[in-house]
């Protein structure tokens, strides 16, 4: 459950009440008039309404300028009639969190910010060290903290609600954290000793069928994660698709001139974007997430088969260029 909070003008508590009755809150209440002439409404809403209840309370308020929505968790609720842990159930076909609350939570994580930029440059090393010593563990590190992940699923529920600033944002997190990985690992692989006969290195420059559907696979939990509110299971995509590793890997062997490797571990690491994108983009459009008014949501619709297509076709070209480097080699 959560408390979707309503401060605006007192005009509107008429307006407010009647959404509440419409779709038969758990409850509702009112503050008193502030000073300002507005008031404070909250009504406890549940999973199955409450994305309803949010698009009705946005299409009433439009016009008011000093309106203000705010969603509030819920952990647990108690009435004198009913003393019972209320837990929320999942609702099936639909998200349990509203368009509202994944877009300020994915929408942090496509920020190009300092923190941003440390934590690539933290991560590339540790990824780089972790490649160069063969250590495993130290790699998953690496990609626990690479900040890389968020805004790939940015990007895919950016053009599912036509929001092009986000796309934008989304894309140039994208392109400078590997861009910066890189060029850290690059230096790296310049002062130190490189072997490029470890197993961990050489599995980072080589792109595979079975690694196009991991990387589906942990796309559409990602996705799938953010709209039910079980973040918990991000932990686990980062460490099941890796872009950390292969961008570093691209650096590693750029600084020793082994461009072969190099590709290898290029399309690798566009095989997993790909799949991320592309699986997170189909999550997105099952469970309905959809900008809120109908025309915005007519152009999102025909935008999002455009970008399947593009994404569907990218991962034939990539999947079509992995069997002729397997074939080739």
């Amino acid at each position: 459950m959560k408390i979707i909070e309503v401060i605006a003008d007192k005009q509107y508590y008429d307006t407010i009440n009647v959404i509440a009755e419409h779709h038969q809150v758990d409850d509702v209440w009112f503050g008193a008039e502030n000073e300002d002439g507005r008031i404070a409404a909250r009504l406890l809403v549940t999973p199955e309404n409450r994305q309803n209840i949010l698009d009705e309370l946005q299409e009433a308020l439009q016009s008011s300028t000093g309106a203000r929505i705010i969603i509030l968790p819920v952990e647990t609720t108690l009435s004198s009639d009913k003393t019972i842990e209320e837990k929320e159930k999942p609702v099936s076909g639909s998200s349990t969190i509203s368009r509202e609350e994944i877009f300020s939570r994915v929408e942090k994580g496509a920020q190009l910010n300092q923190n941003f930029f440390v934590l690539v440059i933290l991560s590339s090393i540790v990824a780089g060290i972790g490649l160069l010593e063969n250590n495993i563990a130290v790699i998953i590190g690496a990609m626990v903290i690479a900040p890389l992940l968020g805004p790939n699923i940015a990007f895919a529920l950016g053009s599912s609600l036509g929001e092009k600033k986000l796309m934008w944002q989304s894309l140039k997190a994208i392109a400078s954290g590997i861009i910066l990985a890189i060029l850290v690992a690059a230096i790296i692989g310049f002062i130190w000793p490189l072997d490029i006969e470890t197993q961990e290195v050489l599995i980072r420059t080589e792109a595979n069928y079975a690694g196009t559907a991991i990387a589906l696979a942990s796309g559409a939990a990602a996705a799938l994660s953010l709209v039910t509110g079980t973040s918990g299971v991000l932990v686990g995509v980062m460490v099941a698709v890796a872009l950390m590793p292969p961008a570093v890997t691209i650096g590693l062997m750029l600084s020793i001139g082994n461009l072969p490797l190099a590709l290898g571990a290029t399309l690798l690491l566009a095989v997993n974007i790909v799949c991320i994108n592309l699986s997170a983009k189909v999550v997105f459009l099952i469970k309905g997430i959809q900008p809120r008014t109908w025309l915005e949501a007519r152009k999102a619709k025909q935008s999002q088969k455009l970008y399947l297509l593009i994404w569907l076709m990218l991962l034939i070209l990539l999947v079509a260029a992995i069997y002729f480097r397997h074939k080739t080699l």
